[in-house]
C-alpha cells in the first residue's frame, strides 16, 4: 500500500496536476473558438495563429524591456487588433455571400498561412525562449508545482470565470445570446447586431492571445506553434459541443488529463492519439458533444 500511494503522489498526482493546467490553457483557446462559433457559426482556422500572434507579441514586448506584465496587457489587446481587422475586412463582406461557412473556412486557412509565414519572415524559424515572471516550486501535499504553471492555472480559471459570468448573469451577455438565437429580432430592438459580432469575435481573439502570452514561458516560442494546439482546442470544443461554455471547459480539462495522464505508461505520441479516439467515441455516442443541447440552448 505504501508503495502504491508514493507512486500516486510522486508519478501520477504531479501530471494529473500538469493536466489541470494545460487544460485550463487549452480552454482559453477553445473558449473563443466556442463563442466565436456560438454567435457568427463560423470555424475559425486562423485561431491558432492568433495564439501564436499573442506569443510573439509577448516575445517582442520582453526584448523591448516591457516585462512580462507588460506584455500581459498589450499582446492580447495587439491580437484583438488583428481579430477585428480580420472580422471587418474579411468576414464582414461574406454576410451575405451564399456557402458563406465554406468562404470562411477558406478565408481563415488562407489568413492562418499569411500569419505563421509573417512570423517566420520577421523573427525567423528557430523556437524562442521567454523567461517566467516568477521562480520556484510550490509543495502541494508533497507534489512539487512550479509556481508559475500555478500562477498560469490561476489566471486562466478567473478568466473563464469572469467569460462564463458576463454571458450568463450581465445585460453584454444577454445581448450577445439574444444576437445569437435571433438576429433579426435583436436588430430590430434598436441593438446594433454588427458590433455585437465584431465585439464577440474580438473577446475570442483577445483570449487566444493571453493564452500565447501566458504559455509562452512554458513552451518555446516558434511558427508553427498554433497548428499542434489548435488540434487540442478543436477536439475540446467538438467534444463538449459546439457553442457551449460548460461543455468547452469540461472537454478541454479530460482531454488534458488523458494525454497527460496517460503519458505515464505509454509514449507521448500515442497519448496524444488516445486524445482524437476519445474524441471519436464522445461523437460516435453523443454526435451534438457532451453538452451539445445545452450550448444551443
Amino acid at each position: 500500500m505504501d508503495d502504491i500511494g508514493t507512486y500516486l503522489q510522486f508519478v501520477v498526482a504531479p501530471q494529473v496536476v500538469d493536466g489541470l493546467m494545460i487544460g485550463m490553457a487549452i480552454v482559453l483557446v477553445a473558449l473563443g473558438l466556442t463563442l466565436i462559433f456560438g454567435l457568427l457559426e463560423v470555424i475559425n482556422m486562423a485561431h491558432g495563429e492568433l495564439y501564436m500572434a499573442g506569443a510573439y507579441a509577448a516575445l517582442t514586448a520582453a526584448s523591448v524591456g516591457l516585462g512580462f506584465w507588460g506584455s500581459l496587457i498589450l499582446a492580447p489587446i495587439f491580437v484583438a487588433l488583428i481579430g477585428l481587422i480580420i472580422e471587418r475586412m474579411g468576414f464582414r463582406p461574406l454576410q451575405a455571400r451564399p456557402h458563406r461557412a465554406i468562404l470562411t473556412i477558406l478565408l481563415t486557412f488562407g489568413i492562418s498561412l499569411m500569419l505563421r509565414d509573417a512570423a517566420r519572415a520577421i523573427w525567423g524559424p528557430d523556437p524562442h525562449g521567454i523567461a517566467p515572471p516568477i521562480t520556484g516550486v510550490f509543495n502541494l501535499g508533497g507534489v512539487l508545482i512550479p509556481n508559475y504553471r500555478l500562477m498560469v492555472l490561476v489566471i486562466a480559471t478567473l478568466l473563464v470565470i469572469t467569460v462564463w459570468y458576463v454571458l450568463q448573469r450581465t445585460i453584454v451577455g444577454a445581448i450577445v445570446r439574444a444576437a445569437a438565437y435571433d438576429q433579426q429580432m435583436t436588430a430590430t430592438l434598436g441593438i446594433p447586431v454588427g458590433w455585437v459580432y465584431s465585439g464577440t469575435f474580438v473577446v475570442g481573439c483577445l483570449l487566444a492571445g493571453t493564452a500565447g502570452v501566458l504559455l509562452a514561458p512554458i513552451y518555446s516560442v516558434f511558427p508553427t506553434m498554433g497548428r499542434d494546439f489548435m488540434l487540442l482546442a478543436f477536439a475540446a470544443v467538438i467534444v463538449g459541443g459546439m457553442g457551449s461554455v460548460p461543455g468547452t471547459v469540461i472537454g478541454g480539462l479530460l482531454l488534458a488529463q488523458i494525454q497527460s495522464v496517460t503519458s505515464i505508461w505509454i509514449p507521448p505520441v500515442w497519448a496524444e492519439t488516445l486524445v482524437f479516439i476519445t474524441m471519436l467515441v464522445v461523437l460516435t455516442i453523443k454526435p451534438d458533444g457532451l453538452f451539445g443541447k445545452l450550448g444551443r440552448r
